[in-house]
């Protein structure tokens, strides 16, 4: 019996290793209990954001601190099967820029890509898709990863190295780690329906302005840089292009650039092919490119996509053919253009281009209504003003016989004469009313007056006034009235190239036989020792018709241009 109890422990002993196995299990509780606490509020943090960059990052950091981990990384999976995103935790900006490129999804990194389910390593050199790190790169053992789903479409992968202590990743750490993933997946869903909804207002709000800017009459290239400023402003690209179609050629003319390097691209007419645009304007069809500046497409024209990577080209379709192409691009190594990001610059090009033909019929059903209300203006005038004023013509000539009194006879007479010439007007008046929207041959010589003022407006910066006198219309032959245009628009032209003036005025008098038409401008005048060939040309346009011309300095300043020649007679 002795014996027998000299072998049982001690009942002391036997009760203080059941209260350290107690406090074993109690702690292994505690930590269980911190862990899952834990993880609930990495799974409420995620799901607070609805930035999608934002939740991508505290999907990393939570992770990085759920499995103490020193290092941590999220890859996004790109339509190439390759990462097109990776957001490091762990290394500094300075290591960052010291390694170089970021990972596209080969080796290691691309195995969960290829095998989308976890993976744990105790040492991630002994997996045989691993080769190594880049230069500069800290060293990492032990390794964990795990796939992001998204429905049934997997987004990502997490992968997390060099648990702290020097321990391995275990069970636990996998279990904790892919229930996070599964959280961050119905974050990253409900972030990117927040990203699409605010990303398909941002277009419909640009669609909105750009149709309220075409039917309100704003000028169409202002339309054209809206169109070109919200593209580039809601893809974030570098770049854009508006190429318009060149009128009865296979051509395509630059109509607006704005961004990187645009200058290089304003005014070209290029070819459609051989060009990026031109091969989204012939296949009616967008295309992309993921390096522009070395695309095999482009074969023509100077070199305009230099520094430039990612690029797509969308047509401007309608039901009528392919009004335009917009071209979109960003500096090299940016992210490519998505199919998604595609399919809304396509639409978005679409609905500008239809409201650019909306636009365009309600300005010719605008034009057809003014052209009918000047016939009516014709026809009220020629029926009622012109008889009216004839009518009284006639009676005052068959007044003259019963006037006895010479003096009486000569104002009647006077008179008589005075109504005629009103007639005249009142005839030319119809005459440029008919003929307002006809082609220069037959056009009155105020309406082209009137033109060739317009179409200088915007060189010069103001708006010349314009006084017409006599029967310009009905006693200017159209070739003096071609020199005289051409006299005008030569006037125009050194006003807005030498003059620096604010004001002009432009005076156009038939009278006496003779056409004098007379520029005035309140600018700096005519240098001495300027170059005067074009002066030489208006003046021996004068001298072929038997006119002169003549230069002066009027009283305020400037320069005073007179050209007059002689009328023949009618």
């Amino acid at each position: 019996m002795e014996s027998a109890r000299s072998t049982e422990y001690p009942p002391r002993l036997r009760l203080d290793e059941l209260l350290e196995e107690l406090q074993v299990r109690i702690d292994g509780v505690r930590g269980t209990q911190d862990r899952v606490h834990s993880l609930l509020e990495a799974v409420l943090t995620v799901g607070r954001e609805l930035d999608l960059s934002h939740v991508l990052r505290r999907i990393v950091e939570a992770a990085v601190v759920l499995v103490d981990a020193e290092y941590g990384a999220l890859g996004v999976i790109g339509e190439d099967q390759l990462l097109a995103e990776f957001l490091p935790v762990g290394v500094d900006k300075e290591r960052a820029e010291a390694i170089g490129r970021l990972p596209a999804g080969h080796g290691l990194l691309g195995e969960l890509i290829r095998h989308p389910k976890p993976l744990r390593l105790g040492e991630l050199s002994e997996h045989p898709a691993s080769y190594g790190f880049p230069p500069n790169h800290p060293p990492m053992r032990s390794f964990l990863g795990v796939p992001i789903r998204v429905r049934d479409e997997v987004f990502g992968n997490l992968y997390l190295t060099e648990k702290r202590g020097g321990e391995e990743f275990d069970g636990e750490d996998e279990t904790v780690l892919s229930t996070l993933a599964v959280a961050a997946g119905v974050a990253i869903e409900n972030a990117r329906l927040y990203e699409e909804a605010r990303h398909r207002q941002r277009w419909l709000e640009a669609n909105a302005e750009v149709t309220h800017s075409l039917l309100s009459g704003v000028d169409e290239t202002r339309v054209l840089e809206l169109i070109v400023e919200h593209a580039r402003r809601i893809l974030s690209a570098d770049l854009g292009v508006l190429m318009l179609p060149v009128a009865d050629t296979d051509e395509l003319q630059v109509a607006l650039a704005s961004g990187t390097d645009a200058e290089a691209h304003r005014g070209l007419v290029l070819p459609r092919r051989g060009t990026f645009g031109g091969a989204a304007f012939t296949a009616s069809e967008p295309v992309t490119s993921t390096d522009v500046q070395n695309d095999p497409r482009i074969t023509v024209g100077p070199q305009r996509w230099e520094g430039l990577g990612p690029a797509v080209a969308v047509p401007m379709r309608t039901h009528d053919g392919v009004g335009g192409v917009l071209s979109l691009a960003r500096v090299a190594d940016s992210h490519a253009f998505t199919q998604v990001e595609t399919d809304t610059l396509l639409g978005f090009a679409g609905q500008a281009a239809i409201a650019m033909k909306l636009a365009e019929r309600r300005r010719d059903a605008e034009q057809l209504a003014l052209l009918e209300d000047r016939d009516r203006i014709a026809r009220d005038l020629h029926d009622l003003a012109i008889q009216r004023l004839f009518a009284a013509g006639m009676t005052l000539q068959s007044t003259l016989r019963f006037v006895q009194h010479p003096e009486g006879s000569e104002r009647l007479l006077r008179v008589v004469d005075d109504l005629d010439d009103t007639i005249k007007i009142i005839r030319s008046t119809i005459f440029g009313l008919r003929s307002h929207e006809a082609g220069p041959a037959v056009q009155g010589l105020r309406v082209r007056t009137a033109k060739t003022i317009e179409e200088a407006v915007p060189a010069l910066g103001f708006t010349p006034s314009l006084r017409t006198e006599g029967l310009v219309d009905t006693d200017v032959p159209c070739s003096v009235a071609d020199d005289m245009v051409a006299v005008l628009a030569e006037a125009m032209s050194n006003i807005a190239r030498h003059a620096r003036a604010d004001a002009a005025e432009i005076s156009l008098v038939v009278a006496s036989g003779r056409l004098t038409l007379t520029v005035t401008d309140n600018g700096v005048g005519i240098p001495e020792g300027g170059h005067r060939s074009g002066l030489r040309n208006l003046a021996e346009r004068a001298e072929k018709l038997g006119g002169e011309l003549e230069l002066g300095e009027p009283p305020g300043g400037g320069t005073r241009l007179v050209w007059a020649v002689p009328l023949p007679e009618r």
